[in-house]
């Protein structure tokens, strides 16, 4: 229950909308919530007032797949980690995410879900962003394409412990590997549940994808990190060569997918490439962020605290053994980093950190744009798409 305040009046600033800009806006919240929009909307008589100074006023970013940050990954698995993320990415502008899941034992990952879900039931504004559900991406992942995840807790779908999983609503997305034995009945129980159900860490053929879609699969994670291509599947199957998890997605309009705008993962080739071809419709920012989010360059776990594989953060993006592990960025820096790769409006690129991922996860009544009666999940940009303000719940989060 958010606690009463004051009416808050955000004015001076562009209004960034999913489809246009709009100068000399104001934004007007009351009871968590957006109440008045516009260039003149009506104004309380008594309210608390945020200058933009000229800067943009947008949704509150929507991060579908995120480890941690500020030195806490959620495998942690205490509150006082989880908090401690959310805290982290608030202040990069994010204002709702989904807990997400790396390889691990099954005792690791319950404790994980546990801890998640008493912070989400006990949330209050000051803590941070909002808790949307658990995305559970480890541990169901192809043995050729673990990445940085720790090996050992890699398996394949193991019926009786997603079902527990799936006993509440705290999961709302879903991973597997498509070619993995048993991953139909996962796809077709996440899809059961409600949940965005994405292919991930995948070595997947076209036809083993289509045999996914058709058990519920809508979502791939990271594009082109971690997936199939036509020279590993050259690898796996041979020749005649085959199509895999990129040409799947892009010829099929009903699948989504996220790219990692940390700098590092993706050239801004790649970038402009991947909006060009899904549209903002199709295609989410997310950070995949690891613990070292706002920490120094140094060496961490990626994964829960004591078991959680090595990797060696520059400040800019992990690295384990030469390969990527993880970002080490915010939302903020994506949408940065893909408004100079692609040139696009900022509405449109404000949109892949918002109202995208907030649709294909199933919450965009609530959240994900400027909207009357939408929640009150707002940031303050400057105009170099700096945060200068985040507003979650209708609450000014301090700076």
């Amino acid at each position: 229950m958010v606690a009463a305040h004051p009416p808050l009046v955000i004015d001076n600033g562009t209004l960034v909308f999913p489809d246009r800009l709009v100068p000399g806006g104001t934004v007007v919240c009351h009871d968590g919530r957006i109440v008045g929009l516009g260039r003149r909307p009506a104004l309380p008589v008594a309210a608390c007032r945020i200058d933009a100074r000229g800067g943009y006023i947008t949704p509150g970013f929507v991060d579908l797949h995120v480890h941690g940050g500020g030195g806490a990954d959620f495998m942690d698995a205490t509150p006082a980690a989880v908090r401690r993320v959310l805290d982290t990415h608030a202040r990069h502008g994010t204002t709702t995410l989904f807990p997400t899941t790396t390889t691990g034992s099954p005792e690791r990952i319950a404790a994980m879900l546990g801890a998640c879900r008493q912070v989400r039931d006990a949330w209050a504004p000051v803590h941070g962003a909002r808790i949307a559900g658990v995305h559970v991406y480890g541990p169901y992942f192809a043995a050729d394409k673990v990445g940085c995840h720790p090996v050992a807790g890699r398996r394949d779908p193991v019926a009786a412990e997603y079902r527990d999983w799936f006993r509440d609503d705290l999961v709302r997305i879903a991973t597997c590997a498509a070619e993995l034995p048993g991953a139909k009945a996962f796809f077709r129980a996440a899809a059961r549940r409600g949940c965005l159900v994405t292919c991930g860490h995948s070595n997947a053929t076209w036809s083993e994808m289509a045999a996914a879609f058709r058990a519920g699969v809508r979502h791939v994670d990271h594009f082109w990190c971690a997936m199939s291509s036509v020279a590993s599947l050259r690898a796996r199957c041979g020749t005649p060569m085959q199509a895999g998890m990129e040409q799947f997605v892009l010829a099929t309009p009903a699948m989504s997918t996220e790219v990692i705008a940390d700098g590092a993962h993706l050239s801004p080739e790649l970038l402009a490439f991947a909006l060009l071809m899904l549209g903002p419709g199709r295609l989410c920012l997310v950070t995949d962020a690891s613990r070292a989010l706002d920490m120094p360059p140094g060496r961490y776990r990626f994964g829960h605290v004591d078991e959680g594989s090595w990797f060696e953060s520059d400040g800019s993006v992990g690295r384990a053994g030469g390969a990527l592990a993880s970002s080490t960025v915010g939302m903020d820096h994506c949408v940065r980093a893909m408004h100079a790769a692609t040139r696009a409006d900022l509405s449109t690129v404000v949109r892949l950190a918002s109202l995208t991922p907030a649709e294909r996860a199933g919450i965009a009544t609530d959240t994900g744009s400027l909207e009357v009666g939408k929640r009150a999940d707002i940031v303050i940009l400057s105009r170099r798409l700096a945060v200068r303000r985040t507003i979650i719940g209708g609450v000014v989060r301090a700076t």
